[in-house]
């Protein structure tokens, strides 16, 4: 049985469908084709059907992922073996919360650089519900993202390292005018700047003030925490951000928080993996910086 027949796929039900995969392997949509037919006549068993214009898992073929998958994850640990294991070499792909990546982890990727000079590190920012999907599917290796999005029940394998506050801010001239976000039931004429709806902060924030029946004048999306920290500080508006994030902001007076009374506002950073995923030594130095530095200062 030809490897690559495997990889296709387990391509093919990552991406969702065959023209996606053929885009993902740079091979012709007839490529996949032909090489799915070539596993299903060595399987003796058909792995798709077509309903209405998309090409779906048969039984034998959702029966056939995890088995494919072990196979694949061998592979990797073989591939390992071709190198020397005393040194930290290879590839790793990790997804990162942003706030974790601009505030908190530039000494941890320093550190394992230093450590692993050899290694070669695929770092993506990204959003914690998508790190969470990818982690499952088995896209990445590692994710650093926020525990609140669940979704996950023991499929992963996570470490707790931080517990963080987060706070509502804005320029001391948004905080004199919009001083009192407690009171329930007004609206308050102010824009909320934060980043997409799927952000976790922005989900903790949001759901507060529906149970307070505050309504706010309208929502600016951004997409980089920097820049949302920058409009707020200009007088924009008003953001909810981890502490961490506004830190420096809030000690030189460009930021002034503003108070609220939700109760225990913090959110929990955690380093994952898959549960079935062979944890290499590389893998393994990268969790243990996690895990090492956890709640330290690291800016």
């Amino acid at each position: 049985m030809d490897l690559k027949y495997l990889y296709t796929f387990r391509t093919i039900v990552d991406e969702g469908g065959f023209r996606k995969a053929a885009q993902k392997l740079h091979y012709t949509q007839s490529t996949i084709t032909f090489q799915m037919n070539q596993l299903e006549q060595e399987l003796s068993t058909c792995l798709f059907e077509k309903i209405g214009r998309k090409m779906v898992l048969t039984k034998a073929g959702e029966s056939l992922v995890p088995y494919v998958d072990e196979i694949l994850q061998s592979i990797d640990k073989l591939r390992s073996f071709e190198s020397d294991l005393s040194e930290y070499q290879g590839d790793l792909r990790v997804g990162i919360a942003e706030t974790q990546l601009c505030y908190r982890f530039p000494a941890i990727l320093k550190e394992f650089h230093q450590k692993a000079p050899k290694a070669r590190l695929f770092l993506r920012s990204m959003n914690c519900y998508d790190i969470r999907d990818e982690l499952l599917s088995g896209t990445l290796d590692i994710g650093i993202f926020y525990e609140d999005v669940g979704g996950f029940g023991s499929n992963l394998i996570t470490y707790e390292i931080g517990d963080f506050p987060t706070v509502l801010v804005a320029s001391p001239e948004t905080v004199r005018l919009h001083p009192d976000f407690i009171t329930a039931d007004q609206t308050l004429q102010v824009p909320f700047v934060i980043n997409e709806p799927k952000c976790i902060f922005r989900q903790i924030f949001e759901e507060y003030l529906r149970l307070k029946a505050i309504r706010l004048g309208h929502t600016i999306e951004l997409w980089s925490i920097p820049t949302i920290k920058n409009l707020v500080a200009s007088g924009v508006g008003i953001t909810y951000l981890p502490l961490f994030t506004v830190q420096e902001e809030l000690k030189t007076g460009t930021l002034a928080e503003i108070r609220t009374d939700m109760k225990h506002p913090t959110i929990t950073a955690v380093c994952g993996y898959h549960k079935n995923k062979w944890v290499s030594p590389l893998m393994q130095l990268f969790i243990d910086l996690c895990k090492g530095h956890g709640n330290m200062e690291m800016f």
